[in-house]
């Protein structure tokens, strides 16, 4: 036992209603991740085949993306059956499986819940698409071409928002001569939540899924639910056709009143161990506050999207910027003020959405390992709860895809489309923008192995395995000490024993260094100093205090920590006893 005090253990969840602030989640892809029956698709019985991978890693919860059935135009977060699962990943009764497994072993499983908007092949958009007289009808939002515009003619949709896949929210319906909003893809009509009947049904289906034994849910987009109802024009910034000012749905009038009706309705007779995690684009810390605060009744966390936009030129992911540390620290920093008194952080670098953590913020040649663990360190030594994206703990990296038809995400297919045949740009130049930031970057196959396609299937996968699966893969690590492996189960297993990494106050140390990120937890005299060096070259430190340059190294990427000056890409924690008060 280390010299921060008595290990605390697993916390009894269903009577801790903070149990997260000490547990670490697992994102599951489950497209990339395992493949059992070698058709180039993971399934669940590829991830039933590595719950004991997961259980060594030591995560708490499994967060699955999208397993339902769905025609895969936006890899399943297009919903045609939120009751059931689609064949390319099994069964029901895999799925019970998968959560008998997971609860077998001490873990969580966490659903993806998408009710901003449904597949437009669910049985309940086909019936409001029906006529314009069905009970359905306004289940979604059904608005009628602009007026003195021709229906169905560039000018003439209802309002001037624009799509996150590309192009207007709005498409003509020929039959009923009327258009539908979606948010995302014309294959993702958005729900309209204005309607009491619609919400009724979201919770029967999340009672449904928590009766089964699901253990709460990640809630896509979920800030998105409540809209303006006027759905008014927004101003259009120079050069935009659609406009990009997301005011008229972000966090719309009614947001907080949905939230607390779904906890009602949903949550609040169930007791204390469910998970209610809301994705929201755009949400300040101010409203994270409201989101969060444990009194309000609404989620246990949100996932902002702040520091991961810094990198955007112009404010888009496709004219990729210069990351600047200080914008990245100023960033968290504020979150963690301001989440301090009430409410509760995600922590992440990479998801289903983002390219890999260790090719964005790190090196991804020579020092790959070395900072795929300082990026480790410095996240998981955080005030909140971490999660760890498939691979990430096997520092995987981004791939170069070649040519377009190397891509799958239709984010990146729509964009390409509308750069080249729309705006006449430069192929290569478009591509050479895509690159570092596309979602399929984050897609590929986890590496399993050095055999064949990583050892994630036998056939033919869905998207490129990563030639560098021969050097980077599990088989690898998982028995290897000085693995990126084996660095994140020690982080998450100080995290499980440590209440200073779950409960201690942060101070930012440094804001205005930038190659250093250094911060200290504290609690009940126990004290933590941590530092991650960002940048190649070797950094001189003096965080104002000399007592720590002889205080214990609880962990480090290093096989020694000789002072505090730090190595490239080193990073290190240390522990001391102070006078409490």
């Amino acid at each position: 036992m280390t010299a921060a005090g008595t290990a605390r253990p697993h916390t009894d969840s269903a009577a801790d209603p903070q149990w997260f602030r000490s547990a670490v989640v697992y994102q599951i892809y489950p497209r990339s991740f395992a493949d059992s029956d070698g058709d180039g698709v993971g399934d669940l019985r590829g991830i039933i085949g590595r719950l004991d991978y997961l259980h060594r890693l030591g995560v708490d919860v499994v967060w699955l993306s999208p397993v339902y059935r769905s025609p895969q135009d936006d890899n399943g977060y297009d919903i045609s059956d939120y009751r059931d699962v689609d064949p390319i990943f099994g069964s029901l009764a895999d799925l019970d499986e998968l959560i008998e497994g997971l609860h077998a072993r001490g873990m969580k499983l966490v659903m993806d819940l998408v009710v901003n908007h449904t597949s437009d092949e669910h049985p309940w958009f086909a019936e409001s698409r029906a006529s314009k007289d069905s009970p359905k009808r306004d289940w979604y939002w059904w608005r009628p071409a602009r007026p003195g515009h021709e229906p169905g003619t560039p000018g003439a949709e209802p309002n001037n928002w624009a799509s996150f896949f590309s192009g207007p929210v709005w498409e003509f319906d020929e039959a009923s001569g009327e258009y539908y909003l979606h948010l995302f893809s014309r294959k993702q009509p958005d729900l309209n939540w204005e309607n009491p009947e619609v919400r009724r049904a979201v919770y029967a289906m999340m009672n449904w899924w928590l009766d089964r034994g699901v253990d709460g849910f990640r809630m896509d987009v979920i800030n998105f639910l409540s809209k303006d109802p006027a759905l008014a024009d927004r101003p259009l910034a120079q050069g935009e056709l659609y406009s990009h000012d997301r005011s008229g749905y972000v966090c719309g009038p009614r947001i907080h009143e949905f939230l607390q009706e779904m906890h009602r309705e949903v949550f609040a007779e169930r007791g204390a161990g469910l998970l209610r995690v809301g994705e929201m684009p755009s949400v300040t810390v101010e409203d994270a506050v409201l989101f969060t605060d444990p009194a309000r009744g609404e989620l246990d966390m949100v996932f902002q999207f702040e520091h991961v936009n810094l990198d955007h030129g112009n404010g888009s992911k496709w004219q990729p910027g210069t990351l600047r540390l200080t914008e990245l620290k100023a960033s968290l920093n504020r979150w963690q003020e301001g989440l301090e008194e009430r409410g509760w952080n995600s922590l992440y670098w990479g998801n289903h959405d983002q390219p890999r953590a260790v090719s964005r913020f790190g090196d991804d040649g020579e020092h790959r390992e070395l900072s795929a663990k300082m990026l480790a360190g410095v996240q998981h030594l955080h005030r909140g709860t971490p999660y760890v994206y498939q691979g990430e703990e096997l520092g995987m990296t981004n791939m170069a895809f070649g040519g377009i038809d190397a891509h799958r995400d239709i984010e990146v297919l729509n964009h390409y489309r509308e750069a080249t045949d729309g705006l006449g740009l430069d192929p290569v130049q478009v591509l050479e923008a895509i690159a570092p930031l596309n979602r399929d970057n984050a897609r590929t196959p986890v590496q399993w192995d050095a055999g064949p396609n990583a050892g994630f299937t036998t056939g033919t996968p869905w998207i490129a395995v990563n030639p560098n699966a021969a050097e980077i893969n599990a088989a690898d690590q998982v028995d290897r000490d000085d693995s990126v492996f084996a660095f994140y189960r020690e982080l998450i297993r100080l995290r499980h024993e440590l209440p200073v990494i779950a409960d201690g106050d942060f101070t930012m140390l440094l804001p205005e260094h930038e190659a250093v990120y250094a911060f200290t937890r504290r609690l009940d005299g126990t004290e933590l100093l941590v530092l991650g060096n960002f940048s190649g070259e070797p950094q001189r430190v003096d965080v104002g205090d000399p007592g720590w340059a002889d205080a214990e190294v609880l962990l480090g990427n290093y096989p020694d920590s000789p002072g505090l000056d730090l190595r490239p890409w080193e990073f290190t924690c240390r522990l001391r006893t102070v006078a409490a008060g």
